[in-house]
């Protein structure tokens, strides 16, 4: 699906998060959640020296819309800010990791995730088989 003006709205929320957060290993990955009410929610990956207690930014924007809006999510952004050594200065839209697919399954089963600059696809499509208790 293409992006519309609303998506681009949602990235340039998330680009702004990391921009203005980033921390090398610390923070490095910004969401943007809009709900069904067309709030944004932001979310900001929190790195730790023990990898596996690292958090990403989707569940941290999820956890802001759950206590402080509808939830409803609708659309969901991640952006990733390069590394140091890396020759591409640009934010990225990156796919969320497996965990946020599943994640966004569970809480957001109708929503789309903008993928690139130029397209977004539903959930179903990122996760086609979710795990099920």
């Amino acid at each position: 699906m293409p992006l519309d003006a609303d998506d681009l709205e949602l990235i340039a929320a998330a680009r702004a998060v990391i921009a203005l957060h980033h921390r090398p290993f610390w923070h490095t990955v910004a969401a943007a959640l809009r709900d069904e009410d067309g709030q944004i929610w932001t979310g900001l990956h929190l790195g730790t020296t023990v990898g596996r207690l690292s958090i990403c930014a989707e569940p941290v924007a999820l956890g802001q819309a759950i206590l402080h809006g509808s939830g409803r999510i609708v659309t969901a952004v991640a952006v990733r800010h390069p590394k140091p050594e890396e020759a591409d200065r640009d934010i990225a839209v990156v796919s969320p990791c497996g965990a946020c697919r599943e994640l966004l399954a569970d809480y957001a089963p109708d929503c789309t995730v903008i993928v690139s600059n130029t397209a977004k696809l539903p959930i179903s499509a990122l996760l086609p088989l979710p795990y099920r208790r």
